[in-house]
C-alpha cells in the first residue's frame, strides 16, 4: 500500500478539499465511504453545530474522515476600518434599500480553540487538518492524543519545511490555482505563491513527509500528472461542488456551469483575505484585491446582506463564488462514483 493511504488509513490516495458553506456531512460520508478522504470544514460552525456534524458522520461512516479548521490569529476589531469598508459598499447599500446601522460586525470564522478539540476527543476524527498555519502546541498535543493524523496546507517551500519541523504528518501543497482562501501563513507576499505543479515538486524534494497536491487537479489525468511529480495523493476541491451532496447556491452553481467559470481572480472582498473565485460583479467594480476591504476574517459582515439580498433575486453578483481555475472537472455525479473516477489515475 502507498505510503499515504497507508497513514490515514484510505484506500484511495485522494481527499475531498474541505469545502466551507458548500457542504456538511453528507459529501465527507459519501468521499470516505467510497475509499477517499472524506473532509469537513469546521471553520464557519458553532460548538452545537460542529457535534451534529459529527454525529451523523460516524452514524454514517465507519472510514477515516478529515475535520478542517483554520488556525488563523483573529484580529484586533478597527471601528475606522469597518466604517471605511461599509463606505465602500455604501452605494450597493443603497441600491437594495439596506440601513448599513442595521448591519451586526462579526468575523464569521473562527481559529481551533480548547473547546473544538475537547468536543473532537469525544469523536476521535482519524485526521484533522489545518490552514492558515498551526494551533498552538498544546491544542496539536490534544489532537494527537487520540492518534489523530495532523495535516496543513503550505503555499510555499518555507512553509513546508516549517511544518515538517512542528512534525505534521503530511503537507498539502496549495498551489495558486486552488480555489477559496490562500493558506499562506509565513508571508502574505502573493508573488510567492506558485502553480501547483511549480510547488509540488519543490516541495517534494526539500521534505521527508507525504505531500499532496492540491489547486487545478480537476479529473483522473491531473491526479497522474500530480503523482509523476512526486505527489502521495491529491486534494480535490472544485470538482465536488456539483455534485448532488453540495449544497452550493443556485447562482454558484451556474456561474461554475458557464462561461464566467473561465474568470477566476483572488479577492480579499468577501473575507478579507486573498481567496479564489469566480469574477462577479463586485469584484469588477471594486477591485478583487481593493484595500477598502476589512481585514480578515472580519470584511464578511458587511457583505452578507447584500449577498442574501442579491441571491434572493437569483444573482450572485455579492457571493463569494469560490472555484478553482479548472471547473471543468464538476460534474453533476454523486461524490462518490466522481471519487471513483477521480482516483482512476492514480494508476
Amino acid at each position: 500500500m502507498d505510503t499515504l493511504q497507508k497513514l490515514l488509513g484510505i484506500e484511495l490516495p485522494l481527499i475531498q478539499a474541505p469545502l466551507a458553506g458548500i457542504q456538511g456531512h453528507a459529501m465527507a460520508i459519501a468521499v470516505s465511504n467510497a475509499g477517499g478522504l472524506g473532509s469537513l470544514p469546521c471553520a464557519m460552525l458553532t460548538p452545537d453545530a460542529l457535534r451534529k456534524e459529527l454525529e451523523l458522520i460516524r452514524a454514517g461512516t465507519s472510514k477515516p474522515y478529515n475535520v478542517n479548521f483554520f488556525a488563523h490569529t483573529p484580529p484586533t476589531p478597527d471601528a475606522a476600518r469597518e466604517a471605511a469598508w461599509r463606505s465602500a459598499l455604501a452605494p450597493y447599500y443603497r441600491e437594495f434599500g439596506i440601513d448599513p446601522d442595521t448591519i451586526p460586525a462579526g468575523a464569521g470564522r473562527a481559529p481551533f480553540s480548547a473547546e473544538a478539540a475537547e468536543l473532537l476527543s469525544e469523536f476521535k476524527p482519524a485526521v484533522v487538518s489545518f490552514h492558515f498555519g498551526l494551533p498552538d502546541q498544546v491544542l496539536l498535543d490534544r489532537v494527537r492524543s487520540w492518534g489523530a493524523k495532523v495535516l496543513c496546507s503550505a503555499t510555499t517551500v518555507a512553509e513546508a519545511r516549517w511544518l515538517e519541523e512542528q512534525g505534521v504528518d503530511a503537507i498539502i501543497a496549495q498551489g495558486i490555482e486552488a480555489g477559496g482562501h490562500r493558506g499562506f501563513f509565513l508571508s502574505h507576499d502573493l508573488s510567492t505563491q506558485l502553480g501547483t505543479f511549480a510547488l509540488l515538486p519543490q516541495i517534494v524534494r526539500a521534505v521527508k513527509v507525504p505531500v499532496i497536491a492540491a489547486g487545478g487537479i480537476a479529473d483522473a489525468a491531473g491526479v497522474a500528472a500530480a503523482k509523476v511529480l512526486g505527489a502521495a495523493g491529491v486534494q480535490i476541491g472544485t470538482s465536488y461542488m456539483l455534485t448532488p451532496e453540495a449544497f452550493t447556491s443556485a447562482p454558484h452553481r451556474a456561474a461554475l456551469k458557464g462561461p464566467a467559470a473561465d474568470h477566476t481572480a483572488l479577492t480579499t472582498l468577501f473575507t478579507g483575505g486573498p481567496a479564489r473565485g469566480i469574477v462577479n460583479r463586485l469584484m469588477r467594480e471594486l477591485g478583487p484585491l481593493s484595500s477598502a476591504a476589512q481585514v480578515f476574517p472580519l470584511a464578511t459582515a458587511a457583505i452578507a446582506p447584500l449577498r442574501s439580498k442579491a441571491e434572493a433575486q437569483g444573482s450572485g453578483d455579492f457571493s463569494p463564488l469560490w472555484s478553482g481555475q479548472n471547473a471543468r472537472g464538476c460534474k453533476e455525479i454523486p461524490s462518490a462514483q466522481l471519487t471513483r473516477e477521480l482516483a482512476a489515475g492514480w494508476v
